[in-house]
């Protein structure tokens, strides 16, 4: 590897051996940090030795051999042989004997003649060809062979003999008499190797990513490996290997598994303080670690820490006192056992206490270490844990109390931390939380738990449909409601019965008078949860809108908040403000992520999913349902699942994947759902999937049992669920068409006289009861409301059916107009099956108008799905090919056609065939 930020030790090693064989000996000693280039420039300056005559000989300390008297000595004399000319063999050959059998307590006269023996012999062997000896990590080397390079390097003035040496930064330093005989020779030539810079570190990366991303990836790089060429090679190697196709390099850089043993192969080839001083640092990551610190978790003494730092530093692992890189700490702690890591967390928790540290860093590693005896780590632990809390950090919280229960051992406490347990894993997953309930329920029940964790207890409890044990906790709320004089926990006691009221209207009565309607001013909270109510109580009202808009801006998402902000979304989306429930979900979803809480996801998701579905949007609605299923699986989201599975079975019905939509109506449900307002979700959306598979008694039956909750309950709001329009439509297909007109006729009083979606949907219902004659005036006007209501889904249904309309009337330019339209906005809800059955309608009606009408009021007996079912057989489609066309299965187009012929009076499909069968 040849760098130009290495060309001035280059030359200046080049001049010394130029020297030496003029005869004037030399002595240079390079230094830096492992992997700094020491070992490279050495075996350079070994290569330019040896073409310019010169015998070389190289040897390598080792910490291993450091205790072996001779083993640095044994390598450089090995293969010497006998000295030629005239001096005796036995001499030099003799000393090199007895190296094996000498220590450093054996330097005695004798053997100090031997090794002076010995210099003489390498001397006149440098006499008669140029001798160069290599000597890599002098500062390994055992005390004899110091002794003996002490004794060459006095003699080195007129011998044709260099000496290169290098000192790793990385480990304790060379003997200091070595550096002080060093330091008073004039032959002496100090190389320090200094870090790569950042154009020499794209020097490093060229030969191996290539010219054009070496510049591109040199900053980077230089930060992580600080300049050191064995780790900058280390990161061009795991870039090159995690490019996606082989023989190619990634355009980012890549910190894998080659960095990772440089890294250890650089701590490990330091002495072992070394590695000690790096786990501690890496320990302390996440804290600003003082001097004393590292020191008291390394458990080495300050010296010994100043000056691994400083080796660390040289070695580019360090900067600003602590670890470059995460993949840098994980390889220092890589070969830790668990027992020395847990040792490392507990000093380190033991010096942070002591210090006054805030109780969220002590706590961190109380639990990285495990079990506990210190009578202080209990109250570290749950101080930790509440700071989290409040910070809505619950997967932080969590760890904390789960230690601190191990090391509580009063009842009353331990209660209080499975209380805070609960509330900490709930957010996480509902089910981790849920072992503790019951037992948590008996204690509030015995008065050993305070009433302060019955909100809590109530809502968890329902959630998973635990009502008999939750009926204590909900009476506990209003008693604290009307006790405690604290503002806060009293508004959070109302909103929290306010909610349960309309969540759970079986089983919670209402918190308000029935006549009331949400107050303009108060706690946000109470204000969220008060506008929900009233809407679902009254139907949609500005001041809902207003109250729970303002609820929002007054709050943000945390832990005490976020049900009451979905409270708040979930009062616009009712009242039939789509737009303005989509952005206030939109940003309170983003803030979830941000934060990284999976129920506020779920929920959110769940919640966005539905406006979708308002907003004709029913791929994104599958989509954010899948989303808040896979954040929280099934089985934890108790009654609740009601919500998310209603949204997957009425997105896949509106996109015609009804073998899907069927996949979640098999589903399990939870018991207790139907005592929930998330039950009638699931009723109106199982409803309408058996309403579109050819089902409308199973339909009906889902309509009428919803509507009748709904009743009992006093929620009885279309802008909630519009059940009687799944009803009419359940009807007609069963020939119940009085029935559906007043269904829809009552429907639409419900929705009283705003310009709202659920007036609309409620038009377009009365239309498809009503005459021919008479269905172009409340079509006009759904598609008007629909359209300003942004649900285009809907839209395009109102508009195919106006155009139908028009077609009947004779008016085919303006039908075609319409049905395009409707095409159109199909195709951009991606619902490609209601574009192509849209672009159907045009070809089909000039196939069935041909002629008189004996049955001219046949068709208007027919439901719309009947209606396409019978078009299609008209046309001579078999029933295979009108199951492909309208994306239903065969089952429910022969359903549909014994119907049409039970309807119309025909027998076979060849009178269908027939002029004026289905004409009007």
């Amino acid at each position: 590897m040849h760098l130009v930020e290495r060309d001035r030790e280059r030359t200046a090693l080049t001049d010394m051996i130029q020297r030496a064989a003029r005869g004037e000996g030399q002595v240079a000693l390079i230094t830096g940090g492992i992997g700094s280039g020491k070992t490279a420039l050495l075996a350079e300056a070994a290569e330019e030795a040896r073409r310019r005559g010169f015998d070389v000989r190289c040897a390598t300390a080792s910490l291993a051999e450091r205790q072996t008297p001779g083993a640095v000595l044994g390598q450089l004399t090995r293969g010497l042989g006998p000295v030629p000319g005239n001096l005796p063999a036995p001499a030099g050959t003799g000393a090199r004997d007895t190296l094996a059998r000498l220590g450093p307590e054996s330097l005695d006269s004798a053997v100090s003649r031997a090794l002076l023996r010995l210099c003489a012999d390498v001397e006149r062997r440098a006499r008669r060809t140029p001798l160069l000896l290599c000597l890599d990590d002098v500062q390994f080397m055992d005390e004899l062979s110091l002794h003996w390079l002490l004794l060459l390097i006095r003699r080195l003035s007129d011998a044709a003999l260099a000496l290169v040496l290098t000192e790793r930064g990385l480990s304790r330093p060379a003997d200091p008499r070595l550096r002080a005989e060093l330091r008073r020779r004039p032959e002496h030539r100090p190389l320090a190797l200094p870090a790569l810079s950042v154009d020499g570190t794209a020097a490093v990366l060229a030969p191996h990513v290539g010219d054009r991303l070496a510049p591109l990836l040199a900053a980077e790089c230089h930060a992580v490996s600080g300049g050191n060429p064995l780790l900058v090679r280390a990161l061009a190697e795991d870039s090159r290997h995690g490019a996606a196709d082989p023989g190619t390099t990634t355009e980012r850089l890549v910190v894998g598994d080659a960095f990772a043993d440089a890294v250890t192969g650089c701590l490990h080839r330091g002495w072992p303080a070394l590695l000690r001083i790096a786990r501690a640092l890496a320990v302390l990551r996440d804290d600003a670690p003082a001097d004393t610190t590292v020191a008291r978790v390394a458990d080495v003494e300050d010296t010994v820490r100043v000056r691994g730092l400083r080796a660390l530093e040289d070695a580019g692992l360090l900067a600003g006192g602590r670890l470059r890189h995460p993949a840098t700490a994980a390889a220092a702690l890589a070969g830790c056992t668990g027992q020395e890591r847990a040792a490392l967390h507990h000093r380190a928790a033991e010096r942070l206490y002591e210090q006054g540290a805030p109780a969220v860093r002590v706590a961190h590693h109380l639990v990285a270490a495990g079990t506990g005896t210190a009578p202080w780590a209990g109250d570290q632990l749950r101080e930790a844990a509440e700071r989290h809390l409040a910070a809505s950090r619950p997967a932080s919280a969590r760890p904390c109390l789960e230690a601190a229960l191990r090391h509580c051992r009063d009842d009353g406490e331990r209660l209080r931390l499975k209380a805070l347990l609960a509330g900490a894993t709930w957010v996480l997953d509902p089910t981790m939380g849920a072992r503790h309930l019951v037992e948590l329920a008996g204690a509030l029940r015995d008065g050993r738990l305070p009433d302060q964790y019955a909100v809590m207890l109530a809502k968890y409890l329902l959630w998973h449909g635990k009502y008999v044990e939750a009926a204590d906790a909900v009476e506990r709320i209003g008693r604290r409601d009307a006790a405690v004089t604290d503002p806060t926990v009293a508004a959070e006691a109302r909103a929290t019965r306010e909610l349960l009221s309309v969540t759970y209207p079986g089983l919670v009565p209402g918190g308000r008078p029935a006549p009331a309607r949400v107050a303009s001013a108060g706690d946000p909270r109470t204000r969220g949860a008060a506008a929900l109510s009233d809407v679902l109580r009254h139907g949609p009202d500005r001041r809902v809108v207003e109250s729970a808009e303002a609820a929002m801006r007054a709050m943000s998402l945390g832990r005490t908040t976020h049900e009451w902000l979905t409270c708040a979304v979930s009062a616009l989306l009712f009242a039939d403000r789509t737009a303005s429930a989509a952005s206030w979900c939109d940003h309170w979803l983003a803030e979830a992520r941000a934060r990284r809480v999976p129920l506020w996801i779920a929920e959110f998701s769940s919640l966005r999913a539905g406006v979708a579905l308002r907003q004709g949007r029913p791929r994104e609605a599958r989509e954010l349902a899948e989303t808040a299923l896979a954040r929280i699986p099934v089985e934890s989201w108790g009654v609740c699942i009601g919500g998310p599975l209603a949204n997957l079975i009425q997105a896949n019905t509106d996109l015609g994947d009804h073998e899907a939509a069927a996949g979640y109506v098999e589903m399990p449900l939870p018991q207790g759902l139907f005592d929930s307002r998330f039950g009638l979700y699931y009723l109106n959306a199982r409803g309408h999937h058996y309403l579109a598979t050819g089902q409308p008694r199973a339909a009906l039956d889902d309509f009428v049992n919803c509507g009748a909750l709904m009743r009992r309950w006093r929620l009885d709001q279309p802008s909630l669920i519009p059940w009687r329009s799944g009803a009419a439509h359940a009807h007609l297909a069963l020939g119940g068409t009085a029935r559906a007109r007043a269904l829809a006729t009552e429907q639409l009083r419900l929705t009283g006289g705003a310009l709202t979606r659920t007036r609309g949907l409620s038009l377009r219902v009365l239309a498809a009861v009503g005459p021919p004659s008479r269905r172009g005036a409340p079509l006009r006007n759904a598609v008007a409301l629909l359209e300003r209501s942004g649900d285009r889904l809907q839209h395009a249904g109102a508009l195919a059916e106006l155009g139908l309309t028009h077609l009947r009337a004779g008016r085919a330019e303006t039908a075609a107009e319409l049905v395009d339209r409707a095409a159109e906005l199909a195709e951009e809800c991606r619902a490609p099956h209601l574009a192509a059955r849209f672009r159907d309608i045009l070809p089909a009606h000039r196939a069935l108008s041909a002629a008189a009408a004996p049955r001219d009021q046949g068709l208007d007996l027919l439901s719309p799905a009947e209606r396409r079912v019978a078009s299609l057989t008209a046309q001579g489609f078999s029933n295979r090919e009108i199951s492909a066309r309208l994306d239903v299965t065969v089952s429910t187009v022969e359903q549909h056609l014994t119907r049409v012929f039970r309807k119309l009076g025909v027998r076979t499909r060849g009178e269908l065939r027939q002029p004026g069968a289905l004409a009007g």
